[in-house]
């Protein structure tokens, strides 16, 4: 079963069909466009890689269905070790990329989907599993990007969603027929959407029996008929219309988010993995998003491992390497990234075996994790910019410098050590811009604060999960204080 190539994956996507709208026009060719580019060469990144020996531990792993080697994205986690080396993966892609790879979210709603739908078969009797190992043999068989799709508008947050006044608000079926459902709604912040092949849609809340037509999971193309796309802005992603290297960061990778949107999506009845049973939707939020608060501790270190390497070289190349204070945040910049690190292998090396025999990481740990990543990309990212210093963001452009009149005037005037040419110490500066401000901002800060969940949804996961009356009893046997019935 041969894997794609990076070449082969641009070419898949070549052939692909999309709808999508960017700036308020049609986009004829995402694949080329200069603002899409960049992540999809992010992502094409994770097949060259795993064609890579010095790689394929990480990135490759033997298929439980087929038996046959397949891109770890596509894999179940059939032990801790594959829940580990999925973080080691991750932290391994953010280093080489310093953006969004956008595999991560696909890869953990299979992994989810899988547990779920078995214990549900199970209880109900019903034969979705079977119907998702299906669609993962072809996955696996075919090395599809997959983009796990959860969360929607929501419209009013304090109304369940047959309570909106626009019932759209959340996806939803609205036909049943003897071949298939029909949907209609809208997927929000839908990272990696117009780079992958295949969508895969889960309900973003636990359902009540009010909201059964809301709790629906499915499989479809990403470029199928009654899907269409509106691009997200992102901080100076215009600059990347520029034709200019310096000034974008990182003008090799990126990543993207869109609105994805099902006007009327037809989905055969072997594409569904859930139609109605709310009483499972909860469960599915809750191992996705534990599954993907993993995630970040590895993502996230990657780029941040980037962006340390990047302050390090700014201070030497303002000549400030040795100064006491410069050394001490570059110190806690690490050893905030070597926290979060620590966290994603923490509720991997915990976790254990659902019943459908997939590997769930340690949820309480998952959490512990985001809560982390919510918080500590932005301290190293204002540790960054403290070291870096205000010409981050006030450098003139390439074109600038490519100027013959007064191009010589920046060279003279923005240099730092003797050694250094000023061209380097502009262009290390602008990736740290990239990543604290600019496109790479939206995945590195901004994604670290909501994706997978605000905070506040870790905080109460915590809550739920922190066995408090336990801790509490623990205190009473050692102060010699008998244990209540009630506490």
């Amino acid at each position: 079963m041969p894997r794609m190539t990076g070449s082969q994956y641009e070419e898949s996507l070549r052939k692909m069909n999309f709808k999508v709208y960017l700036q308020g026009e049609k986009v004829a060719n995402p694949v080329d466009h200069p603002i899409i580019r960049p992540s999809m060469n992010a992502v094409k990144a994770t097949y060259e890689m795993a064609e890579n020996p010095e790689h394929e531990e990480l990135m490759t792993v033997t298929s439980h269905i087929s038996g046959e080697k397949i891109n770890r994205f596509c894999h179940l986690h059939q032990s801790t070790d594959d829940l580990v080396n999925k973080v080691k993966m991750q932290r391994l892609l953010g280093q080489k990329t310093a953006a969004c790879f956008q595999r991560c979210v696909g890869m953990d709603a299979i992994n989810a989907v899988d547990s779920v739908t078995f214990e549900m078969d199970k209880k109900l009797g019903t034969s979705y599993h079977k119907r998702f190992l299906k669609f993962l043999s072809r996955m696996q068989a075919e090395d599809w990007t997959v983009d796990g799709a959860m969360t929607d508008p929501k419209g009013d947050r304090g109304l369940a969603p047959h309570q909106q006044p626009d019932p759209d608000m959340f996806v939803r079926v609205v036909e049943k027929r003897p071949d298939g459902i029909v949907v209609r709604g809208a997927k929000c912040h839908q990272t990696g959407a117009l780079n992958s092949h295949w969508i895969l849609i889960m309900p973003t809340i636990s359902m009540t029996r009010e909201d059964a037509d809301y709790a629906v999971s499915f499989v479809a193309p990403a470029d199928a008929e009654g899907i269409y796309y509106i691009y997200g802005r992102q901080s100076c992603d215009t600059r990347k219309m520029e034709n200019s290297a310096i000034d974008v960061g990182n003008s090799q990778f990126g990543g993207h988010e869109a609105l994805m949107v099902f006007d009327n999506l037809f989905v055969p009845w072997e594409n569904v993995f859930m139609c109605g049973e709310y009483e499972f939707s909860g469960l599915l939020v809750e191992r996705f998003a534990g599954y993907h608060r993993q995630s970040y501790g590895g993502c996230k270190v990657g780029v941040g491992d980037v962006l340390i390497g990047a302050t390090a070289l700014a201070a030497d190349y303002n000549g400030a390497a040795k100064a006491s204070h410069v050394k001490d945040k570059l110190i806690e910049m690490i050893h905030l990234n070597e926290t979060l690190y620590s966290s994603g292998i923490a509720c991997s090396a915990e976790g254990s075996k659902t019943e459908s025999g997939t590997y769930l990481i340690d949820l309480m740990l998952a959490n512990v994790c985001k809560q982390n990543v919510t918080r500590f990309p932005y301290e190293i990212a204002r540790l960054a910019q403290d070291v870096a210093g205000g010409l981050m963001v006030t450098m003139p452009s390439e074109k600038d410098l490519r100027n013959p009149e007064i191009g010589p005037v920046i060279e003279k005037y923005f240099k730092g050590t003797a050694d250094v040419p000023t061209e380097h110490r502009m262009r290390i500066l602008r990736l740290i811009e990239n990543l604290t401000l600019g496109t790479a901002a939206v995945g590195y800060l901004t994604e670290s604060m909501h994706g997978a969940g605000s905070p506040q949804a870790q905080r109460i996961m915590i809550a739920r999960q922190g066995n408090l009356e336990k801790k509490k009893n623990l205190a009473k046997k050692i102060a010699c204080i008998p244990e209540s019935k009630k506490s």
